[in-house]
């Protein structure tokens, strides 16, 4: 069976009897399998495969053999699905019984630009999905240990074992087609505490009645054992433990996924989104109040995956966590929780953004009892926790600083507003000063249709004093590259400016974005997202925004030539400039159109830089009336450049008449 896209498994033979048609049905392992629900799927045998959905064609037909190869679609429920094979001929009708050899395994597809888990980057999907041996950091931030990790997620029965670990979930297999939704899951399911799950955490230094956590080396002793004694925990684990088996079932089943450690990493119990030190009267610390911690380092995990459930641009890695911290919806699990929202301070985006934002971004704050029994807040420590947050680097043994991805540089303004925006939504937003005012608004501006590819992009940002005093804003712009599905690609452009506004003044900022700057970063939508954030000097206010535009691809022209008739050939000019200041190579055009003609790929070469071009076709229509003959253009310079042309087709007998 072909892998489009998420079915990764070489054609199957079968025996038929007699002159037979045959038919294929996938069922997914689990209570009550429904064909509504994704889990039941009749296969239909088609003529030709097209992709995307489900459907098999025949491959190889020899004397009673018939050789199937059959799509899935990239929304596919993963997991394990019994095949059964139906045949009808003019003796009956006939089901091959169920042979648990042929069972398939149905897994994520990060190849696969319609899935949600998509990397485009091979050596990423390499190191991410395909490295079965990877690094784990510990220590503290200033004596960084590393130690090699034996993921296993290819050794024999492992991906038989993981399945096994997100059936015990007892969780709908209906929602298993949605990472976001797998992860969750799995996150409760490698530590034991409400599920009975992978690994039992002890951090108790006695572990007389199992293993030493640090004595495991990697993922695949755990996660047989687990397998082989039907779901009893293993003793025992800790942080780099569960981060390690964590990432070898992602991996497993398909997801990017990596092991993260972050050193000085804090553990807020209270939601307050910050690390808080209580004092007594003396300066004494209250022990049995202080139960936030900051560890010297934690591991994590974190995977890839766009996240349609969020805003736009928050996409991309996600943090998830097996370790048993805190509860989630009333469960020890964590995320996944988008590494753009932790960083921009959006604690408010699903899931647990605000745990993980606490990891690494929180303020020690320090609090002392008055004598009437409150606490007053006398001291902040802005640089304590979320330091050196080290992975494997891609392709290599080396450690990869991402501290960046989590958060702005300490200190800088940006991350200033990231923790004031936080915090708002914590326990203890009193802990940071209130604006005076909120009288400064921030906008972007899109003249027309907004900018072409191929030229220089303008935007306008308007900041808008409405107070009778003065204000001086501190602006910064980012404008990120982003895939259409939310994901970030990568930054081109990053922007600090101080604007004073007079009493009551609208100001208009021009924005500019040359072409050099984005000519080799855009992706196929050629989407882009500015992202603004600001602080006024008088009354702190903060001011943020993000605003997502696309570059406009042009036209392409379509004239149709004489009259368009049943039956008689007809002509059609093709017209196309090239807005680009670079050659588009191996140019290829699509034609297609109902009752028009069928889909034919014109491989038409290279078109130079701002040129002009045209190409002639000819075609013979087979029905009559209102038609539309759809072209496109596509290279790898270039994409979303089509055209329409509306077609009147005439009958032959309504001429006669």
């Amino acid at each position: 069976m072909q892998k489009d896209p998420r079915l990764g498994i070489e054609p199957r033979t079968f025996l038929l009897q007699g002159n037979s048609a045959t038919n294929c049905a996938l069922q997914q392992e689990g209570p009550l399998p429904a064909v509504s629900k994704g889990t039941h799927v009749i296969v239909p045998l088609v003529e030709e495969l097209e992709g995307g959905r489900w459907e098999a064609a025949v491959v190889k037909l020899e004397d009673r053999r018939i050789k199937l190869s059959v799509n899935s679609p990239p929304t596919a429920v993963i997991g394990r699905y019994q095949l059964t094979v139906g045949t009808t001929c003019a003796n009956g009708q006939d089901t091959f019984t169920h042979d648990p050899a042929n069972d398939i395994y149905m897994l994520f597809n990060p190849w696969c630009e319609d899935d949600s888990v998509f990397m485009d980057s091979e050596a990423e999907r390499q190191e991410y999905v395909l490295n079965d041996v990877g690094k784990l950091y510990y220590g503290t931030e200033y004596q960084i240990g590393a130690r090699t990790w034996n993921y296993g997620q290819f050794n024999d029965g492992i991906l038989a074992a993981c399945l096994f670990i997100l059936e015990r979930s007892r969780t709908p297999n209906s929602g298993w087609g949605d990472p976001v939704n797998v992860t969750r899951i799995l996150s409760a399911m490698v530590n034991s505490p409400n599920d009975l799950g992978v690994i039992e955490g002890n951090w108790s230094g006695d572990y007389s009645l199992g293993t030493s956590p640090t004595v495991w080396s990697g993922s695949v002793e755990i996660i047989n054992e687990y397998y082989k004694n039907k779901g009893t925990p293993v003793k025992y684990g800790q942080c780099w433990v569960f981060g390690g088996v964590f990432t070898t079932v992602l991996r497993c089943l398909g997801i990017p996924a990596r092991t993260v450690t972050n050193f000085s990493s804090a553990h807020d119990t209270d939601v307050s989104l910050t690390t808080d030190v209580y004092l007594d009267e003396e300066m004494e610390p209250i022990t049995y109040l202080n139960t936030d911690s900051i560890w010297n380092f934690h591991v994590w995990t974190d995977c890839w995956m766009a996240r349609p459930d969020l805003p736009p641009g928050n996409g991309g890695w996600q943090a998830v966590d097996g370790t048993p911290q805190e509860t989630s919806q009333g469960t020890f699990r964590c995320g996944p929780a988008s590494l753009a929202a932790v960083r921009n301070g959006q604690v408010y985006l699903k899931h647990d953004s605000a745990f993980v934002f606490a990891e690494v971004n929180s303020d020690k704050i320090y609090w002392q009892k008055s004598k009437d029994g409150t606490f007053i807040q006398v001291y902040s420590e802005k640089n304590a926790v979320g330091h050196s947050i080290s992975t494997k680097a891609v392709g290599s043994d080396e450690r990869n600083d991402i501290t960046h991805l989590y958060k702005h540089p300490e200190g800088s303004e940006e991350e200033r507003i990231a923790v004031e925006i936080a915090c708002r939504y914590g326990s203890k937003a009193a802990a940071y000063s209130s604006p005076t005012a909120e009288d400064v608004t921030v906008e972007v501006i899109l003249e027309g249709d907004g900018p072409k590819i191929g030229a220089d992009a303008e935007l306008t940002i308007r900041l808008k004093n409405m107070s009778s005093e003065k204000r001086t804003v501190t602006l910064h712009s980012q404008l990120a590259i982003m895939y259409y599905t939310g994901v970030y690609k990568d930054t081109v452009k990053k922007d600090k400016a101080d604007v004073e506004l007079l009493p009551n003044e609208e100001n208009d900022l021009a924005w500019e974005l040359e072409y050099k700057m984005y000519k080799d970063q855009l992706i196929d939508q050629a989407a882009l997202m500015l992202t603004l954030s600001g602080r006024v000097k008088e009354t702190q206010q903060v001011l943020a925004t993000q605003f997502s535009f696309r570059l406009r691809t042009p036209d392409l022209v379509i004239k149709p030539i004489g009259k368009a008739v049943v039956g008689e050939k007809m002509v059609v000019e093709i017209s196309f400039t090239n807005p680009l200041p670079q050659v588009l190579k191996a140019v290829i055009f699509h034609m297609e159109g109902t009752g028009l003609l069928a889909a034919r790929k014109i491989e038409f070469g290279d078109i130079g830089r701002h040129a002009s071009v045209s190409l002639v076709q000819d075609f013979v229509p087979s029905l009559p009336g209102p038609r539309k003959l759809l072209v496109s253009l596509d290279c790898k310079q270039l994409t979303q450049v089509h055209g329409v042309s509306d077609i009147t087709v005439e009958d032959k007998s309504s001429l006669a008449s």
